[in-house]
């Protein structure tokens, strides 16, 4: 039903910027807020959708650990500095809410079935700071490219936790830096900015808390975990 909602959101959102702004694809459109990418600071808030997932590195050949994503979602605001006509750095903190599933096939170690699955549930808040790239502007269409840094708190991190995977508790570290590229478009309508956007999320470090036993059949064989996650994010300004 959340994801239902959120979707009819989205579609009611689109739908009614789409009826606002017929003259932005048309041959000879009229200039939507002409003066609008002259100010130097300028603020908006984005919603959208992730999709976060796992790059594993093994120390020995083994069967995979398999990861089930699962569509998440996003808000967040947007302040956006003006340092050229077509370059802006961009601080976008969010909140993201994410789930992923990890699953260990095939080990001998398990006697549940219980055992063989993790649940890493994860509500992120993401700090990027980005430097976005625009285009000259064509009419009331500017595409842009985004790349940049960012920190993640992971409030779901079980990093302070006693317990590791022998009790049930999955275990990451609660901060992790990334860096992100992505590409996006602004539309111009008569009374505001819509940027729809795609951006890829890499982590950096490794990010995984090994249980107290060295040869667990949980995070014994890791050698490495990190983030990869991408944004759908439908900006406005």
């Amino acid at each position: 039903m959340r994801k239902l909602f959120v979707l009819l959101f989205f579609v009611s959102i689109l739908n009614g910027y789409a009826q606002r702004s017929k003259n932005i694809f048309s041959k000879d459109p009229i200039i939507n807020l002409e003066n609008f990418q002259k100010s130097r600071i300028y603020y908006g808030f984005y919603l959208g959708f992730n999709s976060y997932d796992f790059k594993i590195d093994y120390k020995e050949v083994t069967p995979d650990i398999l990861v089930k994503k699962t569509t998440g979602f996003n808000v967040g605001i947007v302040a956006d500095l003006k340092l050229h006509e077509y370059v802006n750095l961009r601080f976008e903190p969010g909140l993201y809410y994410t789930k992923r599933d990890l699953n260990y096939p095939n080990n001998p170690n398990f006697t549940k079935s219980s055992d063989a699955l993790r649940e890493v549930n994860s509500t992120y808040i993401h700090f990027p700071l980005i430097l976005k790239f625009s285009s000259l502007r064509t009419g009331n269409i500017r595409p842009y490219a985004l790349g940049g840094l960012s920190a993640t708190l992971n409030l779901s991190s079980n990093s302070k936790s006693l317990e590791d995977n022998v009790d049930g508790r999955f275990r990451v570290k609660a901060w992790t830096p990334n860096y992100e590229l992505g590409l996006g478009i602004d539309l111009f309508s008569e009374y505001f900015i819509f940027s729809p956007s795609i951006r890829g999320v890499f982590g950096i470090n490794d990010e995984l808390i090994r249980d107290k036993n060295t040869s667990s059949p949980w995070t014994g064989n890791i050698e490495s975990m990190k983030t990869r996650a991408i944004f759908i994010n439908f900006t406005f300004h």
